[in-house]
């Protein structure tokens, strides 16, 4: 089904690229629209992951500079049966996640320093979860070649100016057909939008929360992100929009509602129906759960799948946050005489 869905948004989006150098340039711009969607297509399977990296300036990190960050996506690789993504950081303070990669085996997953600085233990490890559960349902790759697709559709359009409507081509709609294509562009990140399903968020947020063993971890976090994509900008995301889709929290300004042209589900939505899957999961009343936890120190923490098995239906409402275990240096503690990744 996967594979399927992405062969039908692969078409359309060709056929939008085709359309745009129909416009700009008759049925020579279409020929040379589809040659150069034909490359970006090849060029987009096996290098659109290098370029999402790349645009983030993400930084790849293992157990010696990244430890506790690295350990997680460790421990929650082997236990959704995926193999070792590629890791990396982005030296950003807004806090973001994504994942990237045309199949488990060439996967990659992303988080932001920001995301490190500002959330708990068991927060980072329900989000990098998430990401993983991209990877598993195999949306990483259709969603990578979007981006590049609209990335190289925004362009054409912005070429429409300088080469279409001209009496030299052979563009059969003249200056009509330009203004339209140059409507068309900017609208690419729209289309983008709603060829990627916005169901893939609700599934990612399910199986990253049977992945990590807490829904409530996930729904923590997603607030916590959702703040702070508010209040602080992603300047690489905000020049590269097309890739908005990727992050776990829209990473743009003023893009909330849930609607048609949305590349996320409201968080509110997202919540609530993490909210639901650990009632579901629980089966015992909030208060009946908190009583039972409380006469055991134990049951403070639940640890995560890192350490022994969290048992979702201890409690419903989460426990205060653990500290930042990483403090000022969101990579983990340095080994002598060596500096972090961005230091």
């Amino acid at each position: 089904m996967n594979t399927l869905r992405t062969a039908v948004l692969l078409a359309a989006m060709t056929a939008l690229f085709m359309g745009v150098g129909y416009l700009i340039g008759g049925s020579g711009g279409m020929v040379i629209a589809l040659l150069i969607a034909a490359g970006t297509n090849l060029f987009s399977y096996w290098n659109a992951d290098k370029m999402v990296l790349s645009m983030n300036r993400a930084v790849e990190v293992d157990e010696k500079n990244a430890p506790e960050y690295y350990a997680i996506v460790q421990a929650l690789a082997k236990q959704a049966g995926l193999p070792m993504p590629r890791t990396y950081l982005i030296d950003n303070p807004q806090p973001n996640a994504f994942a990237t990669g045309r199949n488990p085996e060439n996967a990659a997953v992303a988080a932001s320093t920001g995301l490190l600085e500002r959330l708990s233990h068991e927060e980072v490890a329900a989000v990098m979860a998430h990401e993983l559960a991209h990877v598993q349902h195999r949306d990483t790759l259709t969603m990578t070649i979007v981006a590049t697709l609209a990335g190289a559709i925004s362009m054409l359009g912005n070429f429409a100016f300088f080469l279409g409507g001209s009496r030299d081509n052979n563009n059969p709609f003249g200056f009509v057909g330009v203004l339209v294509a140059m409507i068309v562009a900017p609208f690419a990140a729209m289309i983008v939008q709603m060829a990627v399903s916005r169901t893939r968020e609700y599934e990612a947020d399910r199986r990253g929360a049977e992945i990590c063993g807490n829904p409530l971890w996930l729904a923590s976090a997603l607030g916590k992100i959702a703040r702070g994509a508010e209040r602080i900008p992603n300047e690489d995301a905000e020049r590269n929009p097309a890739m908005a889709h990727l992050f776990i929290i829209n990473p743009l300004h003023g893009e909330r509602m849930d609607n048609l042209f949305s590349t996320h589900p409201s968080t509110e939505n997202r919540i609530a129906a993490l909210q639901e899957m650990a009632r579901a999961m629980g089966g015992a009343s909030p208060a009946a759960r908190r009583e039972a936890a409380a006469p055991t120190a134990a049951n403070e923490a639940p640890a995560g799948p890192w350490g022994k098995p969290a048992d979702p239906a201890a409690e419903v409402e989460p426990p205060p946050p653990k500290p930042n275990p990483w403090g000022r240096n969101p990579t983990g503690p340095r080994n002598a005489g060596r500096k972090g990744p961005w230091s």
